[in-house]
């Protein structure tokens, strides 16, 4: 099958036809931005995105579009600081712009999110903290009969999928600690991806992008009822075949437009999929992770764990997935006759040997700066109710009272790598 073809069909149908994506299609923003008027705020990196962001510029003069304060306002740093928020919607508020342009990795368009909530709906709550949680922004929004500011979100990263989603992920660097705003009121009218864009970024970062896609998928998968299981599956499947495939393609060319291609689309399947369902455990870990690693190093870590506890719920997903990882040469042994827990393992330890192929870590401990207070740490903030979603879409939903019990071990287990301390739950 052409994987690649499936994931556009895919992408097509969830957007209805409202995404532009492809290759080479930076020079239509000016037309969407002239439909919502005359004066458009552009938040962007200016240094290594600064092609990007002149692109766009000229596409906007192009369409008689002006730049609302005469400035690029600078992004967000990585992992979206509420400082940053706070910073992004003051300029909202002096340019009273037509229309958000944000450019940039899932961070930058988090923050655009976040702040175009802080700027239009200030007189509900100026603190970015009472937003965190489900629907707390609809619900804002019916209330003071207002609307959010357009957003275009122009993606230049494979990897989080925050062009296409309701998700906003705001960090508290004094903490350390990453919180999220759930809500379809901040899914961006405009998403954007050119993937040709995507050939500067650094291989690193690419890595990442791709270990975030396949979370995106395999947590929502692992979640699957049978009314989504269906669509769940083609969409998994196909973005686990792109990332296998083109990973390490990337790797070894970062020029490679084809892989290039076959990862952003992959990873906008990932943003497909948690649309249609949560992410859970890796995702929750990773918010406690800021402060060492990567948000999409800290799920690939962390998946193989909770893949395991999971198991006995997610057998007939297990399959499937294990039957990709066999065809890219990831797992060797024989799935046909492994019970749940024989079959949790062995397609934990295939994710973990792609992990490894392309130079990615698989415990904690291989992260520098790791300590067994970032266990701690994980282990407090799964008890927040902010973040009880994560809990609730575990194919085994843990409550608060759970999470020494059953949590803590997996957190253990990343730590070293064995699996053995990863409890049965029962």
């Amino acid at each position: 099958m052409d994987y690649r073809m499936k994931a556009e069909e895919l992408l097509k149908d969830f957007t209805h036809g409202r995404y532009l994506f492809g290759v080479d299609v930076l020079d239509e923003v000016g037309a969407i931005a002239a439909g919502h008027g005359k004066r458009a705020l552009v938040i962007s990196n200016t240094t290594y995105l600064k092609p990007v962001c002149d692109r766009v510029l000229a596409s906007l003069e192009a369409h008689g579009v002006e730049l609302a304060g005469g400035v690029v306002v600078p992004d967000a740093a990585p992992n979206a600081p509420r400082e940053d928020v706070y910073r992004i919607e003051s300029y909202i508020l002096h340019t009273a712009p037509d229309c958000l342009i944000s450019i940039g990795g899932g961070s930058a368009i988090d923050a655009v999110k976040a702040a175009d909530v802080l700027a239009s709906l200030g007189s509900q709550s100026h603190e970015i903290e009472d937003y965190f949680g489900s629907n707390l922004v609809s619900e804002a929004v019916s209330k003071e009969g207002r609307a959010l500011i357009p957003h275009i979100a122009i993606q230049t990263s494979a990897s989080s999928g925050a062009h296409l989603t309701k998700y906003s992920n705001i960090t508290d660097p004094v903490k350390g600690q990453k919180k999220l705003i759930v809500d379809d009121a901040i899914i961006p009218q405009h998403p954007v991806f050119d993937y040709a864009v995507t050939t500067s970024m650094p291989t690193g970062l690419s890595v990442d992008g791709a270990l975030d896609g396949i979370s995106h998928c395999l947590e929502v998968f692992y979640g699957a009822n049978e009314e989504t299981y269906e669509l769940l599956a083609q969409i998994m499947e196909a973005a686990l075949h792109l990332i296998l495939k083109y990973t390490p393609r990337i790797i070894a060319d970062p020029s490679d437009i084809e892989a290039r291609q076959g990862i952003g689309l992959a990873t906008d399947l990932g943003g497909y999929a948690i649309m249609i369902g949560g992410t859970n455990g890796a995702h929750l870990t990773s918010f406690s992770l800021v402060d060492i690693t990567s948000h999409g190093r800290a799920c690939g870590i962390m998946n193989p764990y909770y893949m395991v506890f999971f198991a006995p719920s997610v057998e007939r997903q297990l399959r499937l997935v294990g039957s990709i990882l066999s065809s890219y040469g990831y797992i060797t042994d024989s799935l046909d006759a492994a019970g749940a827990r024989q079959l949790g393992l062995t397609v934990a330890e295939g994710l973990r040997s792609f992990s490894r192929a392309i130079g990615s870590p698989v415990t904690l401990s291989e992260i520098p700066g790791f300590t067994d207070a970032h266990i701690e740490r994980a282990a407090e903030a799964a008890k927040n109710p902010q973040l009880r979603m994560k809990l609730q879409n575990m194919p085994i939903p843990l409550t608060a009272e759970l999470i020494d019990t059953y949590m803590r071990p997996i957190l253990e287990a990343a730590k070293t790598g064995d699996f053995s301390l990863i409890r049965p739950y029962s």
